[in-house]
């Protein structure tokens, strides 16, 4: 069992900025035992940030068949226990966007607040904006694979494939739009460009491997790598990948 006062100073050491925007994905299996279960976790999270700090994390849904109401509709099943946790916990406030994100803090109603954009991680989303106010991203027992600025930072630097996908409006319409989707697999490239540049953290906190980096480094630099080569985040066409596949197609 790790305590709350030893979950604090691992996410120091680990380097989170008192005052900052903290964009969290997680797995809680990998962090857990820690005193306090996931509770204890978000409390530990806000005290590393203070006061003057914003915590967030993913809050999308995953039922694109019915229209997302930010107040009462659940998050993915795969964003875990704690995502889950937070958008239902007072002053946390979770854009209307269906893939929202949610926030808690002094810089949450600019973050949660932004237009409806598509494809959703585009340019003045919530993410981007938590990039934009100099945030950092934090992944706590998950790899890269589930690092969604990697989507901003394929749209920045021109990423061409879109996959066919829809969400359900207000009034009920089906709404289709392309976005840029894979498998994913190969957004673990960007934990090798962030290490030969210096700009991640590693280290531990609760019993979970975690990686901390500063959300405009990790765009500007995954940007560069796919200007160079658009495709670099898709597996190959022979290699039998059906979502890759897919977002080849577009081309």
């Amino acid at each position: 069992m790790i305590s709350r006062n030893e979950l604090l100073e691992q996410l120091r050491d680990l380097g989170v900025r008192e005052g900052g925007v903290l964009l969290v994905h997680m797995s809680y299996r990998a962090v857990r035992p820690i005193e306090g279960g996931p509770e204890g976790l978000i409390e530990a999270l806000t005290d590393a940030l203070g006061p003057e700090g914003t915590l967030a994390m993913p809050s999308a849904t995953g039922d694109d068949d019915l229209p997302f109401d930010p107040a009462i509709t659940a998050n993915r099943d795969d964003l875990g226990i704690v995502a889950d946790l937070f958008w239902r916990m007072p002053g946390v406030l979770r854009s209307p966007h269906f893939d929202a994100v949610s926030a808690r803090g002094p810089r949450a109603e600019w973050i949660t607040g932004g237009p409806f954009v598509l494809p959703p991680a585009a340019p003045d989303s919530a993410i981007d904006r938590i990039r934009r106010v100099g945030g950092q991203v934090l992944l706590l027992g998950v790899g890269h694979h589930a690092n969604t600025m990697l989507h901003l930072a394929e749209l920045v630097g021109g990423a061409p494939y879109r996959s066919d996908f829809h969400y359900v409006d207000a009034r009920g319409t089906e709404v289709h739009y392309g976005e840029n989707d894979s498998c994913c697999e190969k957004f673990e490239l960007a934990q090798g460009w962030l290490l030969d540049a210096g700009l991640v953290r590693s280290g531990q906190v609760g019993h979970a491997e975690a990686r901390l980096m500063d959300a405009e480094d990790l765009v500007r630099i995954a940007a560069e790598k796919v200007r160079a080569d658009p495709l670099v985040f898709l597996h190959p066409a022979d290699a039998g990948c059906e979502e890759c596949d897919e977002a080849r197609a577009s081309l």
